[in-house]
């Protein structure tokens, strides 16, 4: 399985925290990040988002339909996304657009173990990648993304 946890990008300050929309500059790496993810995704992918204005922006940017889930909020565990992505048994690749600091919560779960905070920028992203080798389940760093070096 392929999970890529994508950050929103940058979003306007103030209002009622779901109805924040992106900024030109957050719609501006939104693309950018995702023309790089384009090239790169497999086929067939699944794309779930934040109920969060923002987030769905961010998601739009790809071009292809997606759902929304709540276990992508504010304010989410790491458990919620998770679960939102079937890790990992779901097969294929799934894209899932967020908040932090739920998906860094969820990177340092997954690659470490660890309960840490970990920080992905506004508008980037951690790829990793489920592989089993010799009966042992093992979480694969494929690539870190930020939308400033695109």
């Amino acid at each position: 399985m392929d999970l890529i946890l994508w950050r929103h990008a940058e979003a306007e300050e103030g209002g009622p925290d779901l109805e924040r929309r992106l900024t030109a500059r957050g719609q501006k790496h939104a693309g950018r990040v995702a023309a790089w993810l384009l090239q790169r995704l497999p086929s067939k992918f699944t794309v779930i988002a934040s109920p969060a204005q923002r987030a769905r922006q961010t998601a739009e940017a790809l071009g292809v339909k997606f759902k929304t889930s709540p276990r992508l909020a504010p304010g989410a565990s790491a458990a919620d996304v998770l679960a939102a992505a079937e890790w990992p048994e779901r097969k294929g690749a799934v894209v899932l657009v967020g908040h932090q600091p739920t998906l860094g919560l969820a990177a340092a779960f997954l690659v470490c173990g660890n309960r840490d905070e970990w920080t992905i920028k506004k508008g980037g992203l951690w790829w990793l990648t489920n592989r089993v080798r010799d009966d042992e389940s093992q979480v694969v760093v494929r690539a870190v993304v930020a939308p400033d070096l695109l």
